[in-house]
């Protein structure tokens, strides 16, 4: 792996805070929506959405990773994500928290899977580029 990497995505929307939009990564798109609680239609993926998805889909990316390149061989991953938006002491609203929890199912060495989960909550770059406070948790079952 060669640094720098880049990512690129798109998005485009019409006027109107009910209306829904695309965003666009590779060859996929995403609908897109302002959630009710900011007064939007909901029936689409929002920016807070988007957020927690990445915080929790870039741990377990970095896991699979790690296990696989340690052959550490598992049943499946799953992960849930919390995000509390608050205001900071100015009355600035901001990501303040996310809580992260975590189930690894059935791996061949236990002890070997810890080890990985530790690793993984170190060298994860989306989190570790955050101002959120980031918990995560994690059970082995």
């Amino acid at each position: 792996m060669n640094f720098p990497l880049e990512f690129s995505v798109s998005s485009s929307s019409t006027s109107g805070i009910d209306t829904l939009w695309d965003a666009k990564y590779e060859k996929n798109s995403l609908k897109c929506a302002i959630p009710p609680c900011f007064e939007g239609p909901g029936k689409g993926a929002s920016p807070e959405d988007l957020y927690a998805l990445s915080l929790l889909n870039c741990y377990i990316a970095t896991f699979k990773v790690f296990a696989e390149k340690s052959r550490l061989k598992y049943d499946k991953i799953e992960g849930t994500a919390k995000l509390v938006l608050d205001q900071d002491p100015s009355g600035n609203p901001w990501m303040a928290k996310v809580i992260l929890n975590y189930k690894l199912f059935s791996p061949d060495d236990k002890n070997r899977a810890e080890r990985i989960l530790k690793k993984v909550e170190t060298q994860s770059m989306v989190i570790n580029s955050v101002k959120s406070n980031v918990e995560i948790n994690w059970t082995v079952i």
